[in-house]
């Protein structure tokens, strides 16, 4: 779910460096609802990378501490609390089995998505888990799992607006509500959006319910979740899917660690056990994103 501008990159990777020899406090404040939103790398050296980047025993300190801190934002169907409180979701579902299998307990930390990176370089927390969609920026920035789930941008508008939309290329004139840093914010810049970026890929939503803006960009697997019949947002529906206006594939998802961290070599051997033994695909079912689980 983010920037590929060279100096934004620049400017993160400093202040990440900078992190790491400071105070071991959190280095975002997120808003009570969160903050959202999301490499193909396989090894511990993403591609793209400028140089292999020295090794991490992040599982050795993992097991140390009895924890696996998994940043995440607010993201229905990957990551979002319950009635209780408790965090839920495919991607919280299966960070609590990494954690087991890891022979820890897993504690989520919501973060601001702006400043993951920060985040992973200061120690606050183990691990980027939330519908991160793999890309140049996060594979020169971290150690990134298998992909695990396709995913695409889509356009969100009032559903009695949904064929004014229709076979448009160009966002030019709109006020889109994004999450900032997010590759929902990517899409509607490179589509012309006047952008209005706000903490979560939910409170997106939220500006298009109240009219503060025309249109919301968010991730496919949200939308299926959060706006519809049945939902919160039943006035709200897709209009677009920005990937294919763009001409561009579907995204990928994958888990981000600190670059070097041996803990991606262990998350990819347990990711094919799972797939293997039919876990990823019961737990996707329960979040009603089996469509969009990679199971090779």
């Amino acid at each position: 779910m983010k920037k590929t501008l060279s100096l934004a990159l620049a400017l993160t990777m400093a202040l990440s460096l900078a992190a790491c020899g400071g105070d071991s406090s959190s280095a975002s404040t997120p808003d009570a609802s969160g903050s959202s939103s999301q490499a193909d790398a396989s090894t511990s050296a993403p591609a793209g990378s400028a140089s292999t980047p020295q090794a991490v025993d992040d599982v050795a300190a993992v097991t140390e501490k009895g924890t696996l801190v998994v940043g995440i934002t607010n993201f229905e169907p990957m990551d979002y609390p319950d009635e209780n409180g408790e965090w839920i979701g495919f991607d919280a579902d299966m960070a609590k089995a990494f954690a087991q299998y890891l022979g820890v307990e897993a504690q989520f930390q919501e973060i601001n998505w702006d400043y993951k990176v920060m985040e992973l370089e200061a120690g606050n927390i183990d691990v980027v888990w939330n519908g991160m969609t793999i890309n140049d920026e996060v594979t020169a920035a971290m150690s990134v799992s298998v992909p695990y789930c396709l995913n695409a941008q889509v356009l969100v508008v009032p559903a009695d607006k949904v064929a004014d939309y229709e076979g448009l290329t160009s966002l030019e004139g709109l006020n889109v509500a994004v999450e900032s840093g997010s590759a929902g914010e990517d899409a509607a810049e490179a589509l012309g959006a006047a952008t209005v970026p706000v903490q979560a890929q939910s409170n997106t939503l939220m500006e298009v319910a109240a009219g503060t803006s025309d249109a919301a960009v968010i991730d496919l697997l949200m939308a299926g979740a959060m706006i519809g019949e049945g939902t919160s947002y039943e006035d709200l529906a897709i209009a677009l899917n920005l990937n294919e206006a763009q001409g561009l594939e579907s995204e990928s998802y994958g888990v981000g660690f600190r670059q070097g961290s041996n803990l991606v070599d262990e998350f990819n051997t347990f990711w094919a056990e799972k797939v293997a033994d039919g876990t990823v695909l019961d737990t996707a079912t329960t979040y009603g994103v089996q469509e969009s689980v990679i199971l090779e």
